[in-house]
């Protein structure tokens, strides 16, 4: 997420399944090499329209655009972190709620989710409970399970997953909590929710970008996913086309606005070499950072071209969070909605720029605004959202119609049927999830599935979207 203010059928999904299965078990009676024979350069070079490898499925890059099967790949997509949560065997997930509400996504023509692969048991006073990773090398095989249902579900109804391995931020155990393995030190005295102090935080987030032990354990984390094989429909996640792109981690960042510049070397050093890695393990899916843009690179625009400059990063990513940069009111987001949104336009537009001049897509991965007077009861308004989403969007498709770099979005985030009854708003173990973390209310920034005039917006960007030459 980001710093808080301050801060289709079962028969047809059946079927589809078993067509990816046996797509995998035709590959491997012909003697054809494994996907990790596929050298990097050859995968994602650009593929003319009679070629084998546009036919396949996977999306891929050609210039600034992607492509799919020969043709311009564009999407109107959404966050959906918790959906191998929701994928999980009872006791944790929610299958029947996932189903119907990809059901509803999809219907609504957003159809690439941005999803959590990887989340680290802590003492974070918000980290989510259960997690993925219990300690170093060790791994609940049930969320894991609950991730291979979600691709197998998103493959059913044709869907792409950009899946993000690790996390800056404290609400998934994270970096910090990998600097407390390799240090022996404690998450809580680094606690934003506990101590307040965020530049601290921060700060020691970014540690672990030079810590050998901790480098190690996520590189094992990385293989364990990447190098999966899914246990329902049989197919290696490398060889599975639904993983549109594996994401080095959730908003990434050097450090801190005022220290963080100390760490650029190592923070450049760790993405370019940890992007090569997943590359070599799946070479014919994607790699991108999961960055906010110049404001995750220390409000440094240069930092942020220095970091994907490298050719082992396929496509650049940037966050939008007005609300939370203080350009528009957090408590009340229709005071300064108006210069709050040129300012956001202007940060959409400097970075598609900068896109086009590396030659690379750029997808605006993340963006949000508050629902009205700062409230999180899904009964409340969403005006002042609806607005910003509708500029936010027109902008986006400006873009795109002009041929741009912009290749797609994804809203934060969807909450579907999620509800809390806490009278807090903050998240508990064993409540339902929303698309607001563990750290915040949950009703924040949640598109719940009652927004109906939300939904609406993005559902007619998404077709617009696809209507794009």
């Amino acid at each position: 997420m980001h710093v808080p203010a301050l801060r289709s059928s079962g028969s047809g999904r059946l079927a589809l399944i078993g067509a990816l299965a046996l797509s995998a078990l035709l590959a491997a009676c012909s003697g054809k090499p494994g996907s990790a024979a596929v050298p990097a350069e050859t995968a994602h070079a650009p593929a003319d329209a009679t070629s084998p490898a546009t036919r396949s499925g996977f999306v891929q890059v050609e210039g600034t655009r992607f492509v799919l099967d020969g043709k311009p790949y564009r999407f109107a997509g959404a966050n959906f972190w918790y959906g191998a949560y929701l994928g999980a065997p009872d006791g944790v997930g929610d299958r029947a709620r996932l189903r119907a509400e990809l059901d509803q996504l999809k219907a609504a023509g957003i159809d690439n989710l941005r999803v959590l692969a990887m989340s680290e048991a802590s003492g974070f006073k918000r980290g989510v409970r259960p997690a993925i990773m219990a300690e170093p090398g060790t791994y609940d095989e049930q969320l894991l399970v609950g991730l291979d249902y979600l691709l197998a579900e998103m493959a059913a109804r044709d869907m792409k997953a950009v899946l993000y391995l690790n996390n800056f931020w404290q609400w998934s155990g994270g970096m910090s909590q990998y600097v407390a393995w390799a240090t022996g030190g404690s998450v809580s005295e680094h606690d934003p929710d506990l101590t307040g102090d965020w530049n601290g935080f921060m700060q020691n987030s970014a540690r672990f970008y030079a810590l050998p032990e901790a480098q190690a354990w996520y590189r094992d984390a990385i293989r364990t996913v990447v190098g999966r094989t899914n246990s329902i429909t049989g197919v290696a996640y490398v060889d599975d086309p639904t993983v549109m792109s594996w994401q080095l981690a959730n908003e990434p960042r050097p450090g801190s606005d005022a220290d963080g510049r100390a760490n650029a070397d190592a923070y450049v050093r760790w993405i370019d070499e940890t992007a090569g890695f997943i590359r070599g393990l799946a070479p014919r899916q994607l790699v991108s950072t999961g960055s906010e843009g110049e404001k995750g690179s220390a409000g440094d625009m240069e930092l942020f071209i220095r970091a994907h400059a490298t050719p082992n990063v396929d496509y650049l990513t940037f966050h939008l969070w007005p609300s939370n940069w203080s350009w528009i009111d957090h408590k009340d987001p229709a005071a300064r909605l108006e210069p709050g949104l040129a300012t956001s336009l202007d940060y959409i537009d400097r970075h598609i720029d900068v896109a086009g001049k590396m030659g690379k897509p750029i997808v605006l991965s993340e963006f949000g605004l508050n629902r009205d007077q700062g409230a999180y009861d899904p009964a409340s308004g969403v005006q002042a959202r609806d607005r910003f989403y509708q500029a936010i969007y027109d902008r986006v498709l400006e873009r795109m119609k002009a041929g741009d770099a912009i290749a797609g979005s994804n809203f934060w985030a969807w909450g579907g049927r999620g509800r809390t009854a806490n009278a807090d708003w903050m998240w508990k173990a064993g409540d339902p999830f929303t698309g607001d973390p563990p750290q915040e209310a949950q009703g924040l920034f949640s598109l719940f599935d009652s927004d109906a005039s939300t939904l609406g917006i993005v559902s007619r960007h998404a077709r617009a979207v696809r209507a794009v030459p």
